[in-house]
């Protein structure tokens, strides 16, 4: 099925770009549930003309279920297509409403968004807690997807300073499932609660901070090789007004991009990694 959706996808193409670090830049966008099917089917046209991605930059668009085969069919092949959530059931089954890792997978979804803080905190109803993103996680891992996983704090907990305690408790749980080598599928995506969909972010300094600290973190708690090698990205009202100064910081690996990556603004962000 994946293979004859993704067979009349455009060729996009690549620029050099002569920068050489550790990790490849990862930008996200996240449409969450915006978009009818002919709005998104222009947002791609858009995306397809907007010339050539660095060679140095991975991008992965995560859309509504329901209009990933618009993406597989007629999105350029430099984007990759993902997933906004997956169910924790590993297996098809009596899940009504649910979308199994397996689904996304076998229809062409190459990555998942797990734990984004709009699902944890459970838009007013029951939240999803930190061993349940964990175990999506892991089922999306074993089922071939890599995983952006999100974590966060609010902002009376950033006030509070206890950021990297709030980072660290939703990070534990993950940190028990996974054996060392899995870490090479996951990208953290560390996004402040507070600045999502605000238009506030964190300052290139805040956010390198923090980004610090949880590689710090994933040092002394995973291991030194997974903490040199996962990408660590940035979310929270990023766009291409501001992508240059906070993906110059040593430690941010990329972003997972809301509102602007409805937008040909998309690309002032992906154009914004270091040359």
């Amino acid at each position: 099925m994946s293979a004859t959706l993704q067979a009349s996808r455009p060729k996009g193409s690549s620029v050099e770009n002569k920068t050489v670090g550790e990790r490849k830049y990862l930008i996200g966008g996240n449409w969450k549930s915006n978009g009818t099917y002919d709005e998104n089917a222009e947002r791609i046209k858009v995306f397809n003309g907007l010339g050539p991605i660095p060679d140095n930059v991975e991008v992965v668009l995560c859309v509504p279920y329901l209009h990933i085969p618009l993406c597989l069919t007629s999105l350029r092949d430099d984007i990759e297509v993902g997933g906004q959530d997956c169910g924790s059931n590993v297996k098809d089954g009596a899940y009504t409403g649910e979308i199994g890792a397996h689904m996304l997978k076998d229809i062409g979804c190459t990555w998942v968004i797990v734990g984004h803080s709009e699902r944890r905190e459970g838009f007013g109803m029951a939240g999803e807690p930190e061993g349940l993103c964990a175990e999506k996680c892991k089922v999306a891992l074993d089922k071939g997807l890599k995983v952006m996983f999100a974590i966060g704090e609010k902002k009376e907990e950033r006030e509070s300073g206890v950021t990297m305690e709030v980072c660290a408790k939703q990070l534990e749980p993950l940190a028990k499932l996974l054996k060392p080598e899995e870490w090479a599928n996951v990208a953290i995506a560390y996004e402040p609660v507070w600045a999502i969909g605000t238009g506030l972010t964190a300052t290139p300094e805040m956010a390198q901070a923090t980004h610090a600290d949880i590689r710090k973190w994933m040092k002394d708690n995973v291991s030194e090789d997974v903490a040199k090698a996962i990408r660590i990205q940035y979310g929270g009202s990023m766009k291409g007004a501001n992508a240059e100064e906070l993906l110059k910081q040593p430690d941010i690996d990329g972003g997972l991009i809301g509102g602007a990556s409805l937008k040909d603004d998309f690309f002032n962000v992906i154009n914004g990694v270091p040359k």
